[in-house]
């Protein structure tokens, strides 16, 4: 089995391409395993748009509560790309992710600070540790990377032909 690890960010609009690209893929690949890597793409402080923290300290509360994972990032992608709801007000984004998570504890785990380390780990991860520059970009075994170019993301063809080889 070859790892495939995926670093994204969901407020990102070449990484819900990415995303669709890689799901129609993947059937032609069934040795392959995917490790979903969040990132901000622009992490705070700077004033880079809306920042992406809280959902994806939504995914690692949604992971350790046993949620559907890739259900859990349709309704990311659909807030933030899709609905453009504000990904930055908490009562809004659990509300939004509520038909997939317990809403209260969603938000109280967030408030709590429980996910902020992993959030940090997650980021230091992409950019300190694995030379994420623009997202998405896709890690493989053996030390084999593909980047997004950046306001462009990745082609399906050049995914494919990463997959590939």
């Amino acid at each position: 089995m070859k790892k495939l690890e995926v670093f994204f960010d969901y407020s990102c609009p070449y990484c819900l391409k990415g995303h669709e690209n890689l799901l129609q893929l993947l059937p032609e690949f069934p040795d392959v395993e995917v490790v979903w890597r969040p990132c901000e793409a622009h992490p705070r402080p700077e004033r880079y748009g809306r920042h992406s923290d809280l959902c994806i300290m939504g995914m690692f509360y949604a992971q350790n509560h046993g949620a559907d994972i890739m259900k859990y990032h349709d309704i990311m992608y659909d807030a933030c790309l899709k609905s453009r709801i504000d990904i930055e007000d908490l009562n809004l984004l659990a509300s939004f992710a509520s038909a997939l998570v317990n809403e209260a504890e969603f938000k109280d785990e967030i408030k709590s600070g429980m996910y902020t380390a992993q959030l940090n780990d997650a980021n230091s991860l992409a950019y300190d540790k694995s030379g994420v520059w623009a997202v998405p970009s896709y890690r493989m075994d053996g030390g084999k990377a593909l980047d997004a170019v950046e306001n462009v993301g990745v082609s399906k063809e050049d995914l494919r032909k990463f997959l590939e080889n």
